[in-house]
């Protein structure tokens, strides 16, 4: 995998969901039979959270894990502002990196972590 990082090295508790959550979206998109390609890509734009292919597919995904419902579902917290910042970084990704797929994706996995399990809801085709 291209531009892995592993935010549970950080003590910042906040990095360590958001890491277990991105395990959570991952292990539901190895069970559909994607290959990760990426995780926590980063350039000057910002990160990619999850890049998987299948076939000739290529998703982006971002990945909104919540501890509770105080703040809604990690989806909502997805802005028309965010959307576009995803949008450039699928562009600079597929740049950076020379990929060319014949599809092209963007998905949120809202991820619930309530008493140790995660949840996972894939938004496919969300932006």
């Amino acid at each position: 995998m291209r531009g892995v990082t592993r935010a549970a090295d950080s003590s910042d508790p906040r990095a360590r969901v958001g890491l277990l959550g991105e395990d959570a979206a991952l292990r539901v998109y190895l069970e559909r039979g994607f290959r990760p390609v990426a995780r926590n890509w980063r350039c000057p734009l910002g990160e990619l959270d999850l890049v998987l292919e299948r076939a000739d597919l290529l998703v982006f995904c971002e990945v909104k894990t919540r501890r509770g419902t105080a703040f809604g579902g990690g989806f909502e917290a997805v802005t028309p502002a965010k959307r576009r910042t995803l949008r450039r970084l699928g562009e600079a990704f597929l740049q950076s990196t020379g990929v060319s797929p014949g599809r092209v994706r963007f998905d949120v996995a809202s991820v619930a972590l309530t008493s140790g399990r995660a949840s996972v809801e894939l938004f496919e085709d969300a932006l």
